[in-house]
């Protein structure tokens, strides 16, 4: 994985804090801090303990900032080549890959120093086992051998709200599970939708997304089916006696909107509606998770 040939290597030895904090993704990575946070207060019968809230989520977002500066060392080819990617870091040349490397280093050992040390082992280790499932398992190998690369990847996304859990009780209770189930019944029509408006990039770099492999009439099907699971997954929540009824009629709510887009996907060809349902997916997951922390401190059950 060399540096771009064409960039001159003094360009690519000085990185700013810019750079670094482009590694991390951080608006995806913000997302991702989010639902562990949820998760800590939903364990919490009040406010969950300070240190495990604090420590927990920095050290959560240290590794999902790993595992993200990871992906762009691993990808950094591909995404030379793809207009959304290119100006990056690494395939821009403003950045050398040994930088990235141990930046990424630091703040993976970062990350399980302090949750082993000052929360619990349970949560380094899930943790961990999270930030390898992306960057690894993930990023190297399942993204390049099977068209289904995000449906089994998107287990190592849909684990903060475990890890939140975990940081506050030191167990993986099922309700933390369903949040779990909640995240991966989602990321398929998340990612598809944008694998959709960027269908001819993929295409380009040989990347077997769903519908560079079956098609785009296939992987519009695939996520109305997969919208209408997460509108079952959702509702659980409510049937387990776990929320209330503010967060039922948030998700039905909610769900209705996703699912409506669904349907218009699959059912036109609108060129803007495939990067309208891929924002709307990560809005729709912040909602989502705002409706189980409000409905948490205000009770209202039927």
């Amino acid at each position: 994985m060399a540096s771009n040939p064409d960039i001159p290597p003094m360009t690519a030895k000085r990185p700013g804090w810019r750079e670094f904090l482009e590694l991390t993704k951080p608006k995806v990575v913000l997302l991702i801090a989010f639902t562990a946070v949820v998760g800590m207060f939903l364990a919490a019968p009040g406010m969950p303990p300070l240190k495990a809230l604090l420590i927990g989520t920095f050290g959560i977002w240290l590794a999902a900032s790993s595992a993200a500066a990871i992906n762009h060392v691993i990808d950094q080819r591909i995404d030379s080549e793809m207009a959304r990617t290119r100006h990056r870091p690494l395939p821009a040349g403003s950045m050398l890959e040994s930088q990235a490397v141990a930046f990424a280093l630091v703040l993976a050992a970062l990350s399980m120093g302090l949750l082993t040390v000052y929360v619990n082992v349970l949560t380094a280790a899930l943790t961990f086992g999270s930030l390898i499932g992306y960057a690894i398992v993930y990023t190297v190998w399942l993204k390049r051998a099977t068209p289904q690369n995000i449906v089994i990847g998107g287990a190592a996304g849909a684990a903060p709200p475990v890890l939140g859990w975990a940081a506050v009780t030191n167990t993986i209770d099922p309700n933390a599970l369903l949040l779990f189930l909640i995240i991966f019944a989602w990321t398929p029509p998340h990612f598809w939708a944008l694998a959709i408006a960027r269908r001819d990039e993929y295409a380009k770099i040989g990347m077997p997304m769903l519908p560079v492999a079956y098609g785009v009439e296939l992987t519009r099907l695939h996520i109305l089916l997969y919208t209408v699971i997460l509108t079952l997954v959702t509702v659980l929540p409510w049937l387990t006696g776990m929320c209330g009824l503010i967060y039922v009629c948030a998700a039905l709510v909610l769900d209705v909107m996703f699912l409506r887009l669904a349907w218009q996907l699959y059912r036109t060809h609108a060129t803007d509606l495939p990067m309208r349902t891929f924002r709307w997916s990560i809005s729709y997951l912040m909602y989502l998770f705002a409706a189980l922390l409000v409905d948490h401190y205000v009770h209202i059950r039927i």
